[in-house]
């Protein structure tokens, strides 16, 4: 029997994929996405599927789920996407490590699942492995000995400069230690380092993110992503705004801080690729990220992990103790999954593709969103030179205004 839930529709216990998904495996790229679950501390503003160890022991003391273990079963679910995804399929192209916190797990075992991966489907030559870390749990021998297990790429999850901006957003690391761990990255071999920043924080000032913008170019990235914190409901940042601890992020500071960012990493030679994201030359990018955007296939490792193919998007058991039970029995672990309309494909390539540098193709838009396209490109949102060659592209105003902009051209 097919599992049941509460919305999605239900998915075989065989994991099985529908014939006109599986048919379109050869036309796009082919990624994977391993999340996983484990944190020592849950930072005040995430709402990811994660997990500390006291949450993964039951009342009568025993773990629920083990790091120990989770490798092998990663490694199994690796093996039901070599059954389920059969026929005509691409080698992969790219694999993303993410978490949680990846690198609480040895550069062994991360590696393992790697190596899984490509001896069941194979590399393409140019493949990206890349994983994020934690700067408090990596050093220069761990990040040696991940290079050595073939990851290509690290992301050091570094927020801001600002101690007492890392005290709000509850990060444990120690100002300085990103910057340090980049260096560790390039003396271990690694050619492409990412800095994760976040703005926007309660309490942070202009000049604090100035700060944190000239910390991470200096520290010498090939990738920096900036994102706008996010006050996700359920999480410890959002009850003490709901208190009046803190402040909600103003839109109008976002805004401004965005155009910092762009105009400094501008400055210092980084193109803005996507809208969140920018990179030193095109082998700086994340091919991985890239596939997201522009509608690739990708099978999602791991509890809670999010898989498409083909016009289906599936999504496992969110606890590691269920999604280890059902890898134990053989049972694939989607909990429920949908198979989208080609109207809903179409939405999501404009979504998505419009937030990337080319933007997206104008033969995507039904007659009102061409319509709106000639005014938004008169707006300034859009880029004209890229509308005469037959694309929707985000000039730096329309980076600001991206929703805005999607709901005009839908």
């Amino acid at each position: 029997m097919p599992s049941v839930a509460l919305d999605g529709e239900p998915v075989p216990r065989t994991g099985e994929l529908p014939a006109h998904s599986l048919a379109e495996l050869g036309d796009r790229p082919l990624g994977f996405y391993v999340h996983v679950p484990f944190c020592v501390t849950r930072c005040g503003y995430c709402d990811f599927n994660t997990y500390t160890a006291d949450e993964l022991v039951s009342r009568d003391g025993t773990a629920t789920a083990s790091r120990q273990t989770y490798a092998e079963q990663a490694i199994a679910e690796v093996e039901l996407a070599d059954r389920v995804l059969s026929g005509d399929r691409p080698p992969v192209g790219t694999v993303f490590v993410g978490g949680g916190t990846p690198t609480l797990l040895s550069a062994e075992d991360l590696g393992s699942v790697v190596a899984a991966i490509g001896a069941r489907f194979g590399f393409t030559p140019d493949v990206e492995i890349t994983t994020e870390a934690n700067p408090e749990t990596v050093t220069p021998d761990y990040l040696r000995r991940l290079r050595g297990a073939g990851f290509t790429r690290v992301s050091f999850g570094m927020q801001s400069a600002r101690p007492h901006v890392l005290r709000v957003l509850e990060r444990g690391h120690t100002p300085g230690r990103p910057e340090r761990c980049v260096a560790w990255a390039r003396e271990a071999g690694f050619d492409h380092v990412n800095l994760d920043l976040i703005y926007g924080t309660p309490g942070e000032s202009d000049d604090d993110w100035a700060a944190s913008l000239a910390a991470a170019i200096g520290a010498g990235p090939d990738h920096v992503s900036a994102y706008s914190l996010i006050v996700e409901e359920g999480t410890r940042l959002a009850a003490r705004v709901r208190r009046g601890e803190l402040t909600e992020p103003d839109d109008d500071a976002m805004a401004d801080r965005y155009l910092m960012a762009d105009e400094a990493l501008a400055a210092a030679g980084f193109t803005p690729y996507e809208v969140s994201n920018w990179a030193r030359g095109a082998q700086g990018r994340s091919a991985h990220n890239m596939l997201y955007w522009t509608g690739g296939h990708w099978w999602g490792v791991g509890p809670g992990a999010h898989s498409h193919v083909g016009g289906t998007r599936w999504w496992n058991v969110k606890h590691p103790a269920a999604y280890a039970a059902r890898l134990s029995a053989r049972q694939a672990p989607a909990q429920a999954r949908e198979v989208l309309t080609e109207a809903e494909r179409r939405f999501e390539r404009v979504l998505l593709e419009l937030r990337v540098e080319r933007g997206c193709p104008l033969n995507l838009l039904d007659e009102s969103g061409l319509l709106a396209a000639q005014r938004l490109v008169r707006e300034g949102l859009l880029d004209a030179d890229a509308h005469a060659r037959g694309h929707a592209a985000l000039t730096r105003r329309g980076r600001l205004l991206a929703d805005a902009v999607v709901r005009d051209l839908t």
